[in-house]
C-alpha cells in the first residue's frame, strides 16, 4: 500500500543517539507518557471551538479524541477517531469535561473517501473526518466555530513558526484522562525534514510540529483529532491542522508529531456539507489620514474603511449518504484527577494569547 505506514514502521534515524522512530497513533503510546505534554491548563472561553469526543466501539470499548466546531451543525476531527464507531458522545462549551455547556450523541460521520476504515490500525494520509451534529448548536462566548486554513495557504511552509495545539490528552502519571483542557506551544517543521524521518506517510497535505522551547512539548494519547493553530495575518487564530500521528518512540522525544492540513480538503468539505469554509484571510492594516493645510486650500486624505472578510453564502449541494448505525446506550467514562504533574515551562501571561473568535 504505497503511501501508508503501518504501526511499527521503521523510518530514518535522526542523529546517532536516537533509535529509529515508528509512526503510530497517539492512542498507542504507553500510559506513562500520555498527555498533551509540557503545556498549561486552558481558561474558560480560550478555545471555544474545542470539543471532546468519546467513541464507543463495536466491542463496547470507549476511546477519547478531540475535535473542533466549524459550523452549528458540523464538527471536524481525525478519521481514525470515528472509523467503525457505534456512537460518539460530544461535549462542547467547556474546558472542564464535568461541566459542558452542551453534551449530545451522534452516529453520523463522513470520513475522507481516500481513508480506508477497514485499515483503521494503519496510519494513513487523508486522516480527516466530518461529524454531523444531531442538533443545531447555539453559539455563546464558550461555543464558537474555528476558522479553517484557506486553500490559498494549503501548502504554506510553517517552518519555525510558533503554533498551538490543545486537547484532553491523558495525564502524565496515572494514565487517566484529565478533566481540564490543556494547550501547548509547538514549532512548525518542514515537510522535507518530517518526510526524512517518517517516509512516505508524510505527503503534501501533512504538517509536522515539534516542541517550541521544551523538548517534551507535544500532543499525545487522547489528543488525536484536536486542532493545530496558527496566529494568522489578521491576528486571529486559524486551524491549519488535525492531530493524526506521533513517533512510536514516545511523545517526549525530539521527533515531531504529524497533523493533517485543513486547506487541501475544502472541495471535499463543501461536497459533504454544502457549505463554503474557504475564506482567504486579509491582513489587518490601518491607514493614517494626512492633513495638509495651505493658505489657499485644505487637502485631507481620509482614512479608508477597514477591510472585513465576509462569509460566502453556503452553496447547497447534495450530501452523500452518511455512515449511520444504531445508537446504543451511551457508555460513561470515569475520569479522575491527575495525581501529580511534572514541572513544565511557566505559562505565559493569559493576556498574551487572547484573541477574538
Amino acid at each position: 500500500m504505497a503511501g501508508w505506514c503501518v504501526v511499527g514502521f521503521l523510518v530514518a534515524v535522526l542523529g546517532s543517539s536516537i533509535a529509529n522512530p515508528r509512526v503510530t497513533f497517539p492512542e498507542n503510546i504507553l500510559r506513562s507518557q500520555n498527555r498533551i505534554v509540557s503545556g498549561w491548563e486552558a481558561e474558560e472561553g480560550q478555545f471555544p471551538y474545542q470539543i471532546s469526543l468519546r467513541m464507543v466501539n463495536l466491542d463496547g470499548r470507549v476511546n477519547g479524541c478531540g475535535g473542533t466546531i466549524i459550523h452549528p451543525e458540523w464538527g471536524l476531527t481525525a478519521a481514525h477517531c470515528t472509523a467503525t464507531r457505534v456512537t460518539i458522545v460530544i461535549r462542547a462549551g467547556t474546558v472542564n469535561l464535568t461541566r459542558p455547556e452542551s453534551i449530545f450523541e451522534t452516529t453520523t460521520y463522513y470520513n475522507h473517501p481516500q481513508y480506508i476504515e477497514a485499515l483503521q490500525s494503519v496510519v494513513q494520509p487523508h486522516d480527516i473526518g466530518l461529524l454531523k451534529f444531531n442538533r443545531v448548536l447555539q453559539f455563546t462566548d464558550r461555543i464558537q466555530p474555528v476558522r479553517l486554513q484557506s486553500s490559498f495557504d494549503a501548502n504554506k511552509d510553517y517552518s519555525d513558526v510558533r503554533l498551538q495545539a490543545s486537547g484532553w490528552g491523558r495525564t502524565w502519571t496515572s494514565g487517566e484522562s484529565p478533566e481540564n483542557l490543556n494547550w501547548v506551544y509547538l514549532r512548525g517543521v518542514s515537510n522535507a525534514f518530517c518526510r526524512g524521518l517518517y517516509g512516505s506517510i508524510v505527503i503534501d497535505s501533512t504538517i509536522c510540529a515539534s516542541g517550541y522551547n521544551v523538548t517534551s512539548q507535544s500532543t499525545c494519547q487522547g489528543d488525536s483529532g484536536g486542532p493545530l493553530l496558527v496566529e494568522d495575518v489578521d491576528g486571529q487564530l486559524t486551524q491549519i491542522g488535525i492531530s493524526s500521528f506521533v513517533s512510536g518512540t514516545g511523545c517526549h522525544t525530539d521527533f515531531p508529531a504529524g497533523f493533517i492540513r485543513t486547506g487541501p480538503y475544502h472541495e471535499w468539505i463543501s461536497e459533504v456539507t454544502g457549505l463554503n469554509f474557504d475564506v482567504q484571510v486579509e491582513p489587518t492594516t490601518t491607514t493614517v489620514g494626512i492633513d495638509t493645510t495651505t493658505a489657499d486650500s485644505e487637502t485631507t486624505t481620509a482614512e479608508p474603511e477597514p477591510t472585513t472578510v465576509s462569509e460566502n453564502e453556503p452553496t447547497t449541494v447534495s450530501e452523500p449518504e452518511p455512515t449511520t448505525v444504531s445508537e446504543p446506550e451511551p457508555t460513561t467514562v470515569s475520569e479522575s484527577e491527575p495525581e501529580t504533574e511534572p514541572e513544565v515551562t511557566e505559562a505565559p501571561s493569559k493576556y498574551f494569547f487572547w484573541f477574538k473568535f
